[in-house]
Parts: structure tokens; C-alpha cells; sequence
């Protein structure tokens, strides 16, 4: 994959949540939502506080999905990112 976001945008990779309850009940993959965190791949130029590799929580609706070597990812504009994980 080569891509590198313009401005202050990030690409990110959703973080698959559990596919099963505390209960052992499997949750099959239609039911779930689509999970509000994930990992930074690469950022913009005008980015400063976050960084490659950092686990961060975005807004419910934002970002546009893109597909990359057959893989689908998340572009986000710094707005939408709500913080970091650590």
C-alpha cells in the first residue's frame, strides 16, 4: 500500500471488535456496527500530534472509506479523530 494523505487528513485501519459476547453468544458480522477506533497508517503533512501506529477513536459518521490492494480503509479529517488510545 502506498498512500499518503494531503493536509490534515489520516488513513486508518478499523480494529475489528469481538465477534463474541462475555456469554460465548457469537454475534454474526451483519449485526455489528462497524467499530469508532482504529490505527493510524499514515498521516498528513500538516499533522503534529498524532503519529503512525497510534490507536485512535473517530466520530460515528465521518471519514470516507477507500479500498486499497483490496482492502478497505478510512480517510479522516483531523476534526473528526476524538483522541488517542494509550
Amino acid at each position: 500500500m502506498n498512500f499518503q494523505p494531503l493536509g490534515k487528513r489520516v488513513l486508518v485501519e478499523r480494529v475489528e471488535e469481538t465477534k463474541t459476547t462475555a456469554s460465548g453468544i457469537i454475534i454474526p458480522d451483519n449485526a455489528k456496527e462497524k467499530p469508532l477506533n482504529g490505527k493510524v497508517l499514515a498521516i498528513g503533512n500538516e499533522i503534529e500530534n498524532i503519529k503512525v501506529e497510534d490507536n485512535i477513536v473517530f466520530a460515528k459518521y465521518s471519514g470516507t472509506e477507500i479500498t486499497l490492494d483490496s482492502k478497505t480503509y478510512l480517510v479522516l479529517n483531523l476534526d473528526d479523530v476524538l483522541g488517542i488510545i494509550k
